[in-house]
């Protein structure tokens, strides 16, 4: 373990960088056989062993991990003890301290001038990665056009509350705008080809990203690279969140000329009516809710600006700072979907056992291409589809809701091979948590039609 004093953070230029379309003192500018992770960490004991572990316990396939540095800022509690302590353990971890906390951007600047690698990978102290993340990353790199790369936060609170509601409708929609294009944070990838960023800055990934396109540069949003993180839990703080964030895209629009996806307001309101948010009456009121608390924060960021208010030191926002793991556990719970043709034995006499089967096994085909790749989807017998849906519960009933309403819908459509099939489909959700009893509750019963012409093969 090396320990390195505090200091400004600006780093001089160093010749070994590579400008676009130019080679590296390590190699061609698609050379990233190995990369450097920063963690920039304040006050972080009850997530830094974590996070490092979900980083150092990647299965790598093109790139390896040479070095990890952690920057503590001024950090109050545990955090430089745990991560001296892993650092005896493994050579790879090397720890900067800041006497005083200077803002992150100067911890970023820090963990850039003392970085070794080609590819710099920068995560956040309070998120877990998840296996693959770094893979899905870093493959990017190998096209040298290519000069950051962003994952996928993912929220780990439920959202059986408004304010778990609002976060996972928050990231929910910066995926959506993200894939379009680009806004990065959380976890992100990008070339060592930039000396430091401001000081000043509030939003450090974004004045990387503005430096990179400012380079020549490409962006990619890569939604396979997943990271959890905790959003805030109480109004307060999600004020607090949002409100640091707008200013300092406010800031970097003004001082980088650079502006964020996500700082588009018709970008927003047209990936909100497609971001699952208004399933049910208490989904739609809470979305209304959460789009309220977004302009009250984007009004007081914007005051912030106008007053010249600093916000590169910001207050914690307490309640994203709880254990993530234990947000994690709760949604590795296991929600199982009931999807029950109604009636079925009278079809079973009107078209046959055999096109009944038939009949159950091609609405089965169709729930499994529209579910994610990790729902299990079987038939239990004719009539009975049973699916298994990760995740925390009221996702499970957002996911199951939306598949009824497209099957309602005719997109898509199922039939027999001979007639016009009139089928109705109810649905009903089990939880199984970590602990307690597993609540219930069904979806009413919704009626589709499906007519000859669109015929679904075997």
């Amino acid at each position: 373990m090396s320990t390195e004093p505090a200091g400004s953070g600006l780093a001089a230029f160093r010749p070994g960088r590579a400008m676009p379309g130019q080679p590296s003192a390590t190699g061609p500018a698609n050379d990233v056989t190995t990369c450097s992770v920063g963690i920039m960490a304040y006050n972080e004991q009850a997530n830094i062993a974590d996070a490092i572990g979900s980083i150092l316990d990647q299965q790598l396939t093109t790139t390896t991990v040479a070095e990890l540095i952690v920057v503590a800022s001024g950090c109050e509690d545990q955090t430089v003890a745990i991560v001296s302590d892993i650092a005896r353990r493994d050579s790879r971890i090397r720890l900067i301290e800041q006497e005083q906390r200077e803002g992150k951007a100067s911890a970023v600047n820090l963990f850039i001038g003392a970085a070794r690698s080609p590819v710099l990978v920068m995560v956040s102290a309070d998120v877990l990665v998840q296996e693959g993340a770094f893979d899905a990353l870093l493959c990017h790199f190998h096209d040298p056009s290519v000069g950051m790369v962003g994952g996928r936060p993912t929220p780990v609170n439920g959202e059986a509350t408004f304010l778990g509601h609002a976060v996972h409708l928050q990231w929910r929609l910066h995926d959506r705008i993200a894939r379009e294009m680009p806004k990065l944070g959380e976890i992100v990838a990008f070339r060592n080809v930039i000396p430091s960023i401001p000081l000043d800055t509030a939003v450090d990934e974004l004045s990387i990203q503005a430096l990179i396109t400012q380079l020549g540069y490409r962006l990619v949003y890569e939604p396979a690279a997943v990271v959890y993180n905790r959003g805030p839990a109480t109004v307060g703080d999600f004020l607090r969140q949002r409100r640091r964030i707008y200013a300092g895209h406010l800031r970097v629009r003004e001082q980088q000329d650079y502006s964020a996806s996500t700082m588009s307001t018709w970008r927003v309101a047209r990936a909100l009516p497609r971001s699952g948010s208004f399933a049910t009456p208490r989904s739609a009121v809470w979305s209304v809710g959460t789009v309220g608390l977004e302009a009250v924060a984007r009004a007081l960021g914007r005051y912030d600006v106008m007053r010249r208010h600093p916000a590169h030191v910001w207050e914690i926002s307490d309640t994203t700072k709880d254990c993530i793991t234990d947000g994690t556990a709760a949604r590795s719970q296991h929600n199982v979907a009931v999807f029950h043709i109604v009636n079925f034995e009278r079809q079973q006499l009107e078209i046959g056992l055999h096109a009944s089967r038939q009949l159950t096994r091609r609405v089965a085909d169709q729930i499994k291409r529209l579910l994610d790749s990790t729902a299990i989807v079987t038939i239990q017998h004719s009539g009975t589809i049973i699916v298994l849906l990760p995740g925390d519960r009221d996702a499970a009933e957002r996911t199951a809701h939306g598949l009824v309403q497209k099957f309602a819908a005719g997109q898509p459509s199922v039939t027999d091979r001979s007639a016009t099939t009139k089928v109705a489909l109810a649905c009903g959700i089990i939880a199984f948590p970590q602990a307690g009893p597993a609540p219930t509750s069904s979806i009413p019963v919704l009626v589709l039609e499906a007519g000859p012409s669109k015929s679904i093969a075997n």
